[in-house]
């Protein structure tokens, strides 16, 4: 009954070793991916969007590569690692689009999974409250606001999918986690304003005074 198993478990461990030797390149490329999307979203910040759109052309052809090697051991895709890169690519090409005023990009358009795009999605809102902080030390408050609509934007969108964190790969938390951003993102704006407000008031009794002297 046994005569064969030398041949099976041969065959067997040929099979694994592409496995093995495809997950260990998705992984290392994984790395990258998530480096080159980072080095993106710090472009964005510095205002250097030319270099973030390049940056984030460079994190595609990473993650290509990577999904690569998933379609060819399918295995590999029930690896964590994979959906953390797709994720933070999906992050960063979205942070560059919104801060940038591009259009829009969606799953298709760069290629990855829904849920992917959609985790991506729920952490560019906290991307997006760095940018809206910078905004307010810059007293460019009238700007600020019209980033905190579009992270309430993506919250209100997000809350829509109601469907268990297995299917959608842990999105109700990135939900929450951009709900909390939300608040307190509202909460630092509206203090801004406020202030804002105040110094213009305080201006004009100074120029109202002044000219009564």
């Amino acid at each position: 009954m046994l005569a064969r198993i030398d041949e099976f478990a041969h065959e067997a461990r040929e099979h694994l070793e592409q496995i093995h030797r495809r997950r260990e390149d998705a992984y290392t490329t994984s790395r990258e991916v998530v480096q080159a999307a980072s080095a993106t979203i710090k472009a964005v910040h510095r205002g250097e969007f030319d270099e973030a759109r390049e940056q984030v052309r460079r994190t595609r052809a990473l993650h290509d590569r990577m999904m690569e090697a998933v379609h060819a051991s399918p295995e590999i895709g029930y690896s964590g690692f994979v959906g953390d890169a797709a994720r933070e690519y999906a992050e960063a090409a979205v942070v560059l689009a919104l801060i940038a005023g591009d259009d829009l990009p969606g799953p298709a358009e760069i290629g990855v999974d829904p849920a992917d795009w959609l985790n991506g999605l729920g952490d560019a809102v906290g991307e997006l409250r760095r940018h809206v902080l910078d905004l307010i030390r810059r007293d460019e408050v009238d700007a600020a606001e019209t980033y905190l609509e579009m992270m309430d934007e993506i919250y209100q969108s997000l809350m829509s999918f109601d469907y268990p964190q297995a299917v959608t790969k842990g999105l109700r938390t990135r939900s929450d986690q951009a709900r909390g951003a939300v608040e307190r993102t509202r909460g630092d704006l509206t203090n801004a304003l406020r202030q804002s407000r105040l110094e213009r008031r305080m201006r004009r009794l100074e120029e109202t005074l002044g000219a009564e002297e």
